[in-house]
């Protein structure tokens, strides 16, 4: 699963995506896409390997792409800049709302708003652009009778898309579905909204622009989440114990990387169950709605095809007991078959015979 991390030029794109790979610091190619994998934070493995003290601890993890800013006056990067979303499953879009003298604006002001349109004035484009070539190719070809159904389809997404509207806030029916999926639209791909904010800004939680860019998430679905890309930095070259107390006097909560880590999964659909053991403690990311045996194949396709059953507890009950041997003592220890859903913090174990 890749994200693409999207926005204008000088909008802290390339400082959140050395956060979210932890590789701040490390030089990154200005201009150019830049790929890393993203360590998923969750403090449920942090207290699983916590109590196991495993030799090694493996986080869920998500592949992130640092796709170069979006040029408002520039075709070339506007043509880069569309290639490689194309290749992302889903969009981390930040926008800046920071203003900071040090760091040039390429827009006239801080204006989110804007920025957004911009933004998604190029994405709505270029799926207007495919649609009508679709179109066209259909009305030129001798087979046209055949193509009614797909031709009214491309005229409902372009009537969308012409009133400004993303493909994704159409309903589709099961037809419309597979017609959809031999396209490559952009407007379609799963996107979260991050406004990178100033360390005042957070502080007081008021911004320019803040109601109407809140309105537009609640009407297109689309997450949106405050953090400050600098006080993440601050964050982020602390100990653990440092960055508590630092979190406390800023009145923060939660870090802002947890949050977009959080709003991206939810987003994607997806969940983790964990596998754990003084050998290893283990998230895996699995689409929410997966049955048991299909789980067990994210952890190797025999587990998959001998699939005896799976010894589940839930996340919760196994921290309120503190044990594996408190949470069979109450009964919370389950046998599931093969057609279970696995649900997000369960702790499984896999029989097998092959």
């Amino acid at each position: 699963m890749q994200l693409g991390i999207i926005g204008l030029p000088m909008v802290g794109k390339s400082t959140l995506f050395q956060l979210l790979s932890e590789n701040q610091g490390k030089q990154i190619t200005a201009g150019k896409t830049n790929t890393a994998m993203a360590r998923i934070p969750d403090e449920r493995i942090d207290f699983l390997s916590e109590h196991y003290q495993p030799r090694k601890t493996t986080y869920a993890q998500l592949e992130i792409i640092d796709i170069p800013g979006l040029s408002p006056t520039g075709e070339k990067s506007s043509n880069i800049f569309l290639d490689t979303v194309r290749k992302a499953d889903a969009l981390l879009h930040v926008v800046r709302v920071f203003d900071d003298p040090s760091v040039p604006l390429t827009t006239d002001g801080i204006n989110p708003w804007h920025d957004i349109e911009l933004v998604n004035y190029e994405l709505l484009l270029a799926d207007l652009d495919l649609i009508e070539k679709r179109i066209d190719r259909i009305n030129a070809s001798k087979k046209k009778p055949d193509s009614e159904k797909e031709l009214e389809f491309l005229n409902k997404l372009k009537n969308t898309v012409e009133d400004g509207q993303p493909i994704s806030s159409i309903e589709f029916n099961t037809e419309e579905k597979e017609f959809l999926n031999t396209y490559q639209f952009l407007t379609i791909k799963p996107m979260l909204i991050c406004l990178n904010l100033s360390e005042d800004d957070m502080l007081t939680g008021n911004y320019a622009g803040k109601d109407q860019v809140l309105r537009y998430g609640q009407d297109f679905n689309i997450p949106i989440v405050e953090i400050s890309a600098s006080i993440e930095s601050e964050i982020a070259q602390l100990d653990a114990e440092e960055q508590e107390l630092f979190m406390q006097d800023l009145g923060i909560t939660e870090s802002g990387l947890i949050k977009i880590s959080r709003s991206m999964y939810e987003k994607l659909g997806l969940i983790s169950f964990f596998t754990v053991g003084e050998d290893e403690v283990k998230a895996w990311t699995i689409n929410k709605g997966l049955n048991a045996r299909k789980a067990a194949g994210k952890i190797h396709s025999d587990i998959e095809r001998g699939f005896i059953r799976a010894e589940v507890v839930e996340y919760d009950a196994f921290k309120e007991c503190g044990n594996m041997n408190a949470v069979k003592e109450k009964g919370l220890f389950r046998l599931e078959g093969k057609d279970y859903i696995i649900q997000d913090g369960d702790i499984v174990h896999f029989r097998f015979n092959v």
